[in-house]
Parts: C-alpha cells; sequence; structure tokens
C-alpha cells in the first residue's frame, strides 16, 4: 500500500497535480469536504430527513471558496509558466506601459468627447430656453411700461395692448399676460383660451425664470414699476410645452421634457408637499418628447443621449424646486452637433477636418512605429539574454572556452564582451589556480623539510637548559636558530633573521644551517697557525681539520660564513646571525653578534647585560673581521635571544618593544621556559589583534642551573 501511495504521489508530482502550497491544500480539502456534504444531503433528500437546506448552503459556500482558490492557483501557474521567459515579461511590460495607457487614452477622449457632445446639446437645449426667456422679459417690459404711462395719465388700462400683440406677432398667440396695481388686478389678465393665474406675493423686482404651476412648467418674466405710490406688477407667461420644444429640436433631435425631473433626495419631515391641483388632486405627470432622431451621417455616427436638470421655481411658494427638478434628455448625432458647431466656418469647416484627419493619421503612424521599434527592441534584448543563458549553462558545465556572437555596439554588445571577457578571465584564473594549488603542495613540502631543520630534541646541559620557537609569518620562515651540542659540556647557541621573507629568505636560512652544522660537526674548523683568531677571512684562510686545542671562536665562524654568504648569494641577500659558545666547566659563554640583535642576559635581581659585540650583517660585504667577547653566566641568568618579529608589531599605541619583552620575561622568570615561550608569543598576538602577522616571530631562551 506505501509504494503504491509514493508511486501514485510520484506520479502526481509529475504531472503538477499534488499540491504543493497551502492555497493548494486548502483548496483540494474545500473541494473533498464540498463533495462529501453534497453526497450527504442527496441521501438525506432521499431519505426524506431535515437538513438538507442547511448542508446545501455549507455546499455552495465550501464551492465558492475552492473556486476562488483554484483560481489563484491557475493564475500563480500561468504566471510561472508565461513569465518565465523574458520575452514573455517585456511584452506584458510593453502592454501595461504602452498599448493600455494607449487604450485608456483613447477611451478617455471619446468619453470626453462623448461628455462634451452631451453636454454641448444641452447647451444648445437651455440656451433656446433662455433666448425664449429674455424675448418673454423684454416684451413684457414694453407693456409693463405702456400701463404705467396710462395710469399715470389717469387712462384705465384695456385689452388693447395685448391683442394689438397677438396681431402683430403670431407667438402671442399663446402667451398669458396679467397685470396687478398693488394687490389688484387689472382687467387686461388672459391669453387667446381666457386662463389665467395667482398673483405672485413673492416678487419684488425683476423676475425670469422657469417655474411649476399645477405641475406644468412655463416661462415667466415679471416687471414691477412704481406708479403713484404703487406698484404695478406686470407678469407674462409662455407654457414650456411640446409646441415651443419643437422649434428648438427642429434641426438637433428628440428633446423630451419629464415635469417630475428625477427625485434627488428624499422629503423630509415638514418639507414641502408635492404638488396638487384645486381640490387637493396631485399634480399630473407630464411627459413630452419633441422633434425627433436624425438618420446616421456614416457608419460612426452614433446617437448620443444626455440630460440636464432645469432650474425651475415654485409659483405657489417663490422657492426653487431642489428635491424634483425637471429633467431634460436629447438625443442627437454627433454629426448634428458638428453642424451646429462649425456653421459659422462656413468652407473653414473642411479644413479643419481635413487637419483632424492629417492629425489621426499622423497618430496612427506614431504608433505602429512605436509597434515595430519596441518589437524590434524586445527582440534584441530577449536574444541577448537567451544567449547569455545559453553561455552561462557552459560555465556551469566548466566549459569556460564558450564565447557569445557580438554584433552590434550598443550597451548589450559590452554586456556580452564583459561575459567573454569574465569567462576568458575566469580560464586564466582557474589555469592559475592549479599552478597556486601546485605552489603550495610545494610550500607544504617545505614547510615540512624546513621543519625539519630546527632542533626536535634538545640536549640539555646539566648547568644550562634551553628552548627555542620559531613561528614564520608566512608558509616559511627566514629567521633561524639551533643549538649544537659539541660535547658533553659544550653547547653552540645560533640566532639569526635573513633578509626578506617567503622562499628565497628560507633558502638563504637553510644555508646558513647547513653551514653552521658543517662547520661544527666536522669537530669545529681550524685555521692554520699563520691565520690569527679573528683576521679577516678571505680566499687566504685555509680550513684544516685535526688541529688539536686550536678552536675557531665564534668570530672566525662568522668570518667563513659571511665569505661563504658573499660568494655564494646575490649581491642584496644578507643575514644577521647571533652565535655564542657555552661551555659548562667555566659556565662561560664566548660570542660573536653579526648584526643581529643584541641577546640580553636577565639577572635574578633583575639587571641587564647585552651582548652586542661583534659587527656588521653577514653576506654583504667580504673580507670582513668580527670582534668576540665572553660573558660569566650565574645560577638563575636568563639568556634572551629574538628577532624583530617579536618587537616591532605596531598597534594604535606603537611597537610591542624591547622593555616590554624584558619586562615580560623577568616577572615570569621561574616558570618553565616552555611557558615563558607561550606568554610571550601569546602577548604579541594580543598587541597585533586581528591583523597579519607581519614578521617571522623567534625565540631562544636559555636558563642556568
Amino acid at each position: 500500500m506505501d509504494l503504491s501511495y509514493a508511486a501514485l504521489r510520484r506520479k502526481l508530482r509529475q504531472w503538477g497535480l499534488w499540491p504543493q502550497s497551502r492555497a493548494a491544500w486548502g483548496a483540494w480539502y474545500a473541494l473533498g469536504l464540498a463533495g462529501v456534504l453534497f453526497v450527504l444531503q442527496k441521501l438525506l433528500a432521499a431519505l426524506k430527513q431535515g437538513g438538507g437546506q442547511s448542508l446545501g448552503w455549507w455546499v455552495g459556500f465550501l464551492s465558492f471558496i475552492a473556486i476562488l482558490l483554484f483560481l489563484l492557483l491557475a493564475f500563480r501557474w500561468l504566471k510561472a509558466k508565461l513569465l518565465w521567459r523574458l520575452r514573455n515579461r517585456l511584452i506584458v511590460t510593453y502592454v501595461f506601459i504602452g498599448v493600455v495607457p494607449a487604450l485608456l487614452l483613447v477611451a478617455m477622449a471619446f468619453a470626453t468627447l462623448y461628455l462634451f457632445a452631451g453636454q454641448f446639446a444641452n447647451f444648445i437645449v437651455t440656451s433656446e430656453i433662455n433666448l425664449q426667456l429674455h424675448s418673454v422679459e423684454a416684451v413684457n417690459a414694453a407693456i409693463a411700461h405702456e400701463l404705467e404711462g396710462r395710469l399715470e395719465r389717469g387712462e384705465s388700462p384695456n385689452m388693447e395692448v395685448l391683442e394689438r400683440l397677438r396681431k402683430s406677432e403670431v407667438i402671442w398667440k399663446d402667451r398669458q399676460v396679467c397685470a396687478w396695481y398693488g394687490s389688484k388686478p387689472l382687467p387686461i389678465c388672459g391669453d387667446a383660451r381666457g386662463q389665467s393665474f395667482t398673483f405672485p406675493a413673492f416678487i419684488h423686482g425683476p423676475f425670469r425664470e422657469i417655474v411649476r404651476d399645477s405641475g406644468k412648467l412655463y416661462l415667466r418674466a415679471a416687471t414691477v414699476l412704481s406708479v403713484r405710490s404703487e406698484k404695478l406688477t406686470v407678469v407674462s407667461s409662455e407654457g414650456l410645452d411640446k409646441e415651443l420644444l419643437e422649434e428648438i429640436a427642429a434641426n438637433l433631435g428628440e428633446i423630451t421634457v419629464d415635469t417630475t425631473g428625477l427625485e434627488l433626495q428624499q422629503p423630509t419631515a415638514g418639507a414641502e408637499p408635492a404638488p396638487t391641483l384645486e381640490g387637493g388632486k396631485a399634480a399630473p405627470h407630464v411627459t413630452f418628447t419633441a422633434g425627433t432622431v436624425p438618420s446616421p451621417a456614416n457608419m460612426s455616427d452614433h446617437e448620443i443621449t444626455f440630460g440636464t436638470l432645469l432650474s425651475a421655481v415654485n409659483w405657489d411658494t417663490g422657492e426653487h424646486d431642489e428635491h424634483s427638478p425637471p429633467l431634460v434628455r436629447v438625443q442627437t448625432r454627433p454629426s448634428v452637433l458638428y453642424n451646429r458647431l462649425f456653421a459659422a466656418l462656413g468652407r473653414f469647416a473642411i479644413g479643419w477636418e481635413q487637419i483632424l484627419l492629417a492629425f489621426a493619421v499622423l497618430l496612427a503612424i506614431i504608433e505602429a512605429l512605436a509597434l515595430v521599434i519596441g518589437t524590434t527592441l524586445t527582440r534584441s534584448i530577449t536574444g541577448a539574454v537567451a544567449q547569455l543563458y545559453r553561455a552561462t549553462q557552459h560555465v556551469d558545465r566548466g566549459d569556460f572556452s564558450h564565447r557569445i556572437p557580438v554584433k552590434s555596439s550598443d550597451q548589450l554588445a559590452e554586456l556580452a564582451n564583459s561575459f567573454n571577457s569574465m569567462t576568458a578571465s575566469i580560464e586564466r584564473l582557474v589555469l592559475e589556480q592549479k599552478e597556486k594549488q601546485r605552489l603550495e603542495n610545494e610550500l607544504v613540502i617545505a614547510q615540512e623539510v624546513q621543519a625539519q631543520l630546527f632542533p626536535r630534541e634538545i640536549s640539555q646541559l646539566e648547568s644550562l637548559e634551553v628552548h627555542g620557537y620559531c613561528r614564520p609569518a608566512r608558509t616559511v620562515s627566514g629567521d633561524y636558530y639551533d643549538f649544537l651540542a659539541v660535547s658533553s659540556d659544550k653547547l653552540i647557541l645560533a640566532a639569526g633573521d635573513v633578509s626578506g621573507k617567503g622562499i628565497s629568505a628560507a633558502l638563504l636560512m637553510a644555508t646558513i644551517h647547513s653551514a653552521v652544522r658543517a662547520y661544527a660537526m666536522v669537530g669545529m674548523p681550524v685555521v692554520r697557525e699563520q691565520v690569527a683568531v679573528g683576521a679577516a677571512a678571505g680566499a687566504s684562510m685555509m680550513l684544516a681539520r685535526g688541529t688539536e686545542g686550536v678552536e675557531v671562536s665564534p668570530a672566525a665562524l662568522l668570518s667563513l660564513l659571511n665569505h661563504q654568504l658573499y660568494e655564494s648569494t646575490p649581491q642584496e641577500k644578507y643575514a644577521t646571525l647571533f652565535l655564542g659558545i657555552y661551555d659548562g666547566t667555566s659556565r662561560n659563554v664566548s660570542y660573536s653578534n653579526g648584526g643581529h640583535l643584541p641577546p640580553i642576559i636577565i639577572s635574578p635581581d633583575g639587571s641587564i647585560r647585552r651582548l652586542d659585540q661583534g659587527g656588521t650583517v653577514v653576506g654583504l660585504f667580504d673580507n670582513l673581521s668580527f670582534d668576540e667577547a665572553s660573558v660569566q653566566l650565574k645560577a638563575g641568568d636568563i639568556f634572551l635571544a629574538y628577532s624583530d618579529g617579536i618587537t616591532e608589531p605596531e598597534n594604535d599605541f606603537g611597537e610591542f618593544g624591547e622593555a616590554r619583552l624584558i619586562d615580560l620575561v623577568r616577572d615570569n622568570r621561574g616558570l618553565p621556559l616552555t611557558e615563558i615561550t607561550a606568554l610571550v608569543t601569546g602577548a604579541v598576538d594580543d598587541w597585533i589583534g586581528d591583523k597579519e602577522q607581519p614578521d617571522d616571530i623567534t625565540l631562544v631562551l636559555a636558563r642556568a642551573r
């Protein structure tokens, strides 16, 4: 069972159907639970048990959750598959940066044009209505002034004025004029149908508005004049009806007016009730349409429908109707609005059409060029990335000889050149690394060989215990120390420092080591009687063995070593070297110092003696002689020789210094020499800190017993 389950899981993983995320597990769980509840719902329905309705709600909810999660997973899968390639990413980027903004701009332009066209159509209608209102106002003012003159002369007003107007102007056949002197109506009120309206108590000056009276809309203008301490109020009215709108819609389209308008807000407590007629009946809902929508001039001449609200005053109260203002809806076409807009241009309108058409063609050409350029740039970028990807695969396989072909001179070409340069550099670095590894292996071998040169088992004398330590700054060291037992009571102490570091210094150190040991192992070289001890060690110095009782002093040995190094090493190579011979019988140390840091003898009382007799460095000049001296060791005296790798390391406080070294050895003189060495090297390491060890560290200690 486990094997079959594991095999099924592997198959599902290969097909990408095994859930890999929390969203996937949640989708499958929701779908599975919805399926179980659906089966349970069907069973309950078959058994005619209750609870099916609640289960149906859960089935729908879980199915909805599963669908959402699966849509999320599908989006993630499409994103991973489609956007893995850089070309697809660039295409998507181009769509969102170039295409989508262009489409949004086009949509915004069409929406703006539509709004502009609708507003322009509304502007035409409202402008015509305002012109009609101005006409009503002008004639009303003329009638008011004529009535004013008659009243001033004491004449009685009559209907002659209105009759004369109705005969002279056709538009006055449906207009209505009423006048009041004070609050008393004059006998001129009425129209051809004998209709009248109430006295507007709220008018105290010039008035020109659209009014709502008994559920209908009117264009009314009022003029108020003072005559003999009384007010003369003249009101002219014309119905805002289908006949008036037919004139406006003649060259525009279809105009519809709804007198009840739009319910902008719910009436609040105490608000004005809906308009009513006499007897308490509600005002009728009046809607009328004038004109017809013109035929389209071309395929793009689509119908435009737009509406606006008119400002209307309630004739009974004199307040603006803010709850349900009248609504005017205009249906027309762009060609009609275009003709109305550019009617004044005449033939110039054709020129503007051609200019706009040329501009549209230019924009289309620019968009096409942008598309071509974008596609070309995308292909060049994706092609370069594909070449880089294939090149990285070669590098991953260890093939650093692969080069990307460069055919252009842009930044991508520079990137390809940089990659080619990088792979060439890596190829060289691999070869250099192999060579470096070989050299490091050889250095390790050299380190092992050099470690054999330092004394491993030191023969301690009965009256003197010795200890030496050397730590290279690099793999091998140019410092030198040695202990050579000449007999049971004689010991050669040697300490030196070769100029430079690394292999060259180590080779010169090995030469000095071999020479000193060679001279010691042949029974100490002697000089013939004609060469005095300490004389110049040149070509005239002759070595011989077997001469009893005449041993070469440290000074003579330094002279021999100086001549040998001068002849066998480059001119710039030299070494500092201290040689001392300790005689256990007399506790005497005869020594000669060839330019090395003077060793120090620290007495039990804390006093120090420096062993500085000798000469300059060895190997730099030929025909040198060295001075020699001797010093007596007492029980408890400590002999201290060191290299500059101990005293010269620096930090922010300066050098480690000789004084600090002497104090450290003096304070711990009673400890074993190995522990004193560990304390000194540890103090130097602390002084250096995190910095690299600047020079080889060598320390030679001896203590008289």
